[in-house]
């Protein structure tokens, strides 16, 4: 019975990855704010910074609190922080609120990344199930990843392409609907951890001075750089290159995130019989034989497969990188937890890149900055095995 209880109480913090998955509209999302206000590539770029950049700052400051806060009101502030910049643009709709609302998502999405993850650790007592959950828990912020473009199309079909913003307050409902789902929830609170004076901001960023930790650091920095770039210039690829409309590019990032999904289930399978790091090796070149199809190939049923591809084969490397790196130093788990959480904001400080490639020389110019974070990834893949074995 206690074991039936427990994955009934999952099913909230489970529902919360789906709110997870809501910074994954910034790829689409930003084609209509460029549109509205005008914006040049560039600014279009640091859309996707303003949401991720906060990674950066948040991630071990957010994991120090927890302990005191506790996951599950961790888990809270960050839906409430969502909701707030979700309201924004409908009290007053400019560039400015706009940014600010993306910000604000980006926000509540640090700080929920680093709390609902252990939040799960509360209400799955079995490490064998916890394992699955987390999984699932994958699979839905996925299944977020897809219905978003259609959420964002529904506000433009339904209010007109000049209200598209109308998709924030329904992210924001949906937020709330998941708050209240939690707050109903009795999950027991973990016991308060004695905070170790070890355990700080200057002390954790001082384990960067281990050449492992650093190479692994900033192959989250650009695993998480590229994923955020396809979707972020999916859709624009296939408008520019092939001039889609706004009904067909949004198949685009669908594309990308179902291929994650199939990859990431596929790879949990895998990788319990092959070697990580030779898991990493094989999908990693597997993407730069893809991205230079991209490149290469004017055609856009080839593009789309290729979009597809990058997703299926970049899918495992965040966590083979992940797990990696928590095997470096076992005994500071929590430190390199957040050190690579803060890492995610990789994701943010790619696109800026992206947006002035693209100004400057096109579309194709922004695939070829992520075949550049591609390349570093396999040096990472080939290098970080000696590196551990010396």
């Amino acid at each position: 019975m206690k074991k039936q209880n427990s994955v009934l109480t999952a099913f909230p913090v489970l529902f919360g990855f789906f709110v997870m998955g809501f910074c994954d509209i910034v790829g689409i999302s930003s084609d209509y704010a460029q549109r509205s206000f005008n914006w040049s590539p560039v600014m279009t770029g640091f859309v996707p910074l303003m949401v991720f950049v906060w990674f950066l700052f948040l991630g071990i400051p957010v994991g120090y609190q927890m302990n005191k806060w506790g996951r599950k009101n961790t888990v809270l502030i960050s839906m409430m922080i969502t909701i707030v910049g979700m309201i924004l643009p409908l009290l007053t709709y400019d560039s400015v609120t706009c940014m600010m609302a993306y910000a604000l998502l980006g926000i509540g999405n640090a700080i929920l990344q680093v709390s609902l993850n252990p939040l799960l650790d509360n209400v799955i007592t079995d490490k064998a199930f916890l394992a699955s959950s987390l999984t699932v828990g994958q699979v839905v912020k996925a299944v977020s990843s897809l219905v978003g473009p259609e959420i964002i199309l529904l506000a433009v079909g339904y209010f007109g392409a000049d209200k598209w913003y109308y998709c924030f307050p329904i992210l924001g409902f949906i937020t709330l609907l998941s708050a209240v789902w939690l707050i109903m929830t009795p999950i027991d609170r973990e016991k308060n951890f004695v905070l170790d004076n070890s355990f700080s901001i200057g002390n954790t960023f001082g384990l960067l001075k281990n050449r492992t930790i650093l190479l692994l650091f900033f192959g989250v920095f650009f695993i998480v750089g590229v994923d955020v770039a396809m979707n972020f210039i999916s859709s624009k690829l296939m408008a520019s290159r092939f001039e889609w409309g706004d009904a067909q590019v949004k198949f685009a990032p669908q594309v990308y995130f179902l291929s994650r999904t199939v990859g990431a289930l596929l790879g949990a399978f895998l990788l319990t019989r092959v070697a990580g790091v030779k898991y990493f090796r094989f999908n990693i070149v597997a993407c730069i034989v893809v991205l230079l199809a991209l490149i290469g190939v004017d055609n856009d049923a080839v593009n789309m497969i290729c979009v597809g591809a990058v997703g299926f084969f970049a899918s495992s490397v965040f966590a083979i990188i992940y797990s990696m790196a928590l095997q470096v130093f076992p005994e500071k788990a929590n430190q390199i937890s957040g050190l690579m959480i803060t890492a995610v904001a990789g994701g943010g400080i790619v696109t800026p890149i992206i947006g002035f490639a693209i100004g400057s020389v096109g579309v194709i110019g922004g695939v070829v900055v992520i075949l550049a974070c591609v390349l570093y990834l396999t040096y990472c893949a080939f290098r970080v095995n000696v590196i551990i074995e010396t």
